[in-house]
Order: structure tokens, then sequence, then C-alpha cells
């Protein structure tokens, strides 16, 4: 296919991702329970509300989307998440455990809005420091998949040991379960603020560290003989995966399949050039992220449906919708 057939596929699907990052922002801003009619300051605070809820839905996104998109970078598998490195479940275990302790114990290290962020930073450092101990002289990529899906499952487990304590009264084990199935109700403008510098720098680095990934896509043995030193790239590219899920994770709780369904539903249209498709996938997160809280706080009942649980019925069927296509393609072809 000749250049400019490329570049102008790459242009639309940027106009059309805009387009529908603008119609979520729209909708976030109108819809829901919340009446929008009350005039003076009323007004204004929930327009306030909502665009720190609709900034921290787009940056949750993006985040996730740019670590699905590095991840799968670095084992060359498209079906990879950022979960895989066990840096999720950590973040999550590092809230839990920051709403159970200063509730419980009373032991408070930040102001009460930024508790439940510089918990997760906290988790997330953890398991990415233990991680990093572990494949610190390894250059297999199923050590350290191997080593990520342990501590994983091992934070997991100490999350739902947080969430039995917390149950010892009902306002805690609440806030707990619903942090752990994702949501965005609490989210201000300091923690939209505290998890802007993580994306932002880690967005950065990973552009920067865009072609080492593509030299990866060829194996590790092609991408050495071309001058890339593939410790050093894996190294840094779980830090900057890190930050991602810890920003993400801190202002939305533990949401699935944004890091999987972005990246592998734009690679028809921009490519494997991830110096293209980080934007991309960051555009197509954020927005997905975006409609899923609307959908969250629209849907009929008594309370708002965890974030998580829209991601996971939307992202689902709509990866399987995508696996089998592809699939259909490669066998076609």
């Amino acid at each position: 296919m000749s250049q400019v057939p490329d570049t102008r596929r790459l242009v639309l699907t940027h106009v059309v991702l805009v387009v529908l990052l603008a119609a979520s922002i729209v909708a976030a801003f109108t819809l829901g329970r919340v009446d929008l009619e009350p005039a003076g300051s009323v007004r204004d605070l929930i327009l306030s509300l909502r665009g720190a809820r609709m900034s921290g839905a787009f940056l949750a996104g993006a985040a996730l989307a740019t670590g699905g998109v590095v991840v799968q970078g670095l084992f060359r598998n498209p079906l990879a998440s950022p979960s895989i490195l066990g840096t999720t479940a950590g973040a999550s275990f590092g809230g839990q455990l920051a709403l159970v302790v200063t509730q419980l114990v009373g032991i408070r290290v930040a102001t009460p809005e930024l508790l439940l962020p510089f918990g997760c930073l906290v988790g997330a450092l953890l398991s990415l420091v233990v991680l990093l101990v572990f494949v610190r002289r390894s250059t297999d990529r199923l050590t350290l998949l191997l080593v990520g899906f342990i501590f994983g499952s091992l934070f997991l487990s100490l999350g739902g040991l947080m969430t039995s304590i917390a149950q010892e009264r009902w306002e805690l084990g609440r806030a707990v379960v619903a942090f752990a199935l994702g949501s965005l109700g609490g989210v201000g403008m300091r923690q939209v603020l505290f998890a802007l510098p993580l994306v932002l720098t880690a967005f950065v680095a990973a552009m920067l560290w865009a072609r080492p990934l593509d030299l990866l896509l060829s194996g590790e043995r092609e991408a050495t003989s071309l001058g890339v030193e593939v410790h050093r790239v894996r190294r840094w590219c779980i830090v900057w995966v890190s930050a991602l899920v810890a920003a993400a994770v801190s202002l939305a709780g533990s949401i699935a399949f944004v890091g999987l369904v972005a990246p592998h539903a734009l690679r028809p249209f921009v490519g494997e050039s991830h110096r293209r498709l980080l934007p991309a996938a960051a555009l197509a997160g954020g927005t997905f992220v975006i409609a899923c809280d609307v959908i969250a706080r629209s849907l009929p009942g008594q309370g708002e449906v965890p974030l998580g649980v829209v991601t996971g019925l939307i992202g689902a069927p709509v990866f399987l919708v995508l696996l089998y296509r592809g699939r259909r393609k490669a066998l076609d072809g």
C-alpha cells in the first residue's frame, strides 16, 4: 500500500477518535442522574465535579491504553495487558491498605484526598521493586511473565484480606469494595493533579522508547544486533508501565480490558509503529473510560454501577469480536 493512503487512514483515524472524545465529553457533562438545571454556584459545583470526574476518566483510560501498548510491544504479544506485570494488583492492594489503615488505625501520611493515590503509588512501587529484583539479571520474557503472575496473585490475595478486614465497618467495607470494582465517584481535582505528572512523564518516556520497541517486534536477537540494549529497554518499560498503572488505579480503581482492547482495535488502522500507536491508543482508552463512566452512572438502580463492571461487560465482547476477526483474516490470508 502506498504512503498516501496510509497517511490518510492515519489522519482519518485520529479525526474519528477526536470526534468520539468530544461526544463522550458532552455526554459526561449532560447525562446522568444529577439534574444540571440549578443555577448559580450549585450548577458550577456540579460542572466542576463532573469536569474532575471526566478528566480522571480520561487520564485513567489513556494511562492503561498506553501501558497496554508498551507491554504488548515488550512481550511481542497483542494479547498482553498491563496487569500481566502484577503492578495493577500491587497498586490496588496499596489503595485498599491505605483505606483500611487510615480508618482502623488512624495513621495518616497525606491529606484525605491524597491518601488513596498515595497508597496506590506505594503499592505499585513495591510490586515494581520486587519485580526488578527478581529479573534484574534475566532477559528471559518467560521469567518476567511468571514473576509478574505470581506476585499479581499474591497482591490480589492481600487485597482480598484487606476487603475482609474492612467488613468490620460498613462504610469502610463499602468503600474498599467499590474501589476494588472500579469507581470514579470520589475523584476530585487533587487526585487528577496527583496523577497527571505520572501519566505525562510515562507517556513521553514511552514515545522516546518507541523505536527500540519497534525493533523488539522483530525479535530480541535482531534488536540486539541493531544496537538495542534489550535488558535496559525492558527494565525502563516496566518502570513506565508501573507509573501508568499507579496513576490509573489511583483514579479509577481496578478496571479491566482498557489496556487490552484499545491497542488491539487500533492496530489495523494505524499499524504496528509505536510512535503512531501510542497517541491513538491514549485517545481511544481515555474516550472508552469516559463513555463507560457515563453508562455506569446512567443505568437504572439504587446505586452507581461499578466502573470495572461496565468496562468488563463492554470490553470482553468487543475483544472477542476483534480476536475472531483477526483470526479469520489471518486464516484467509
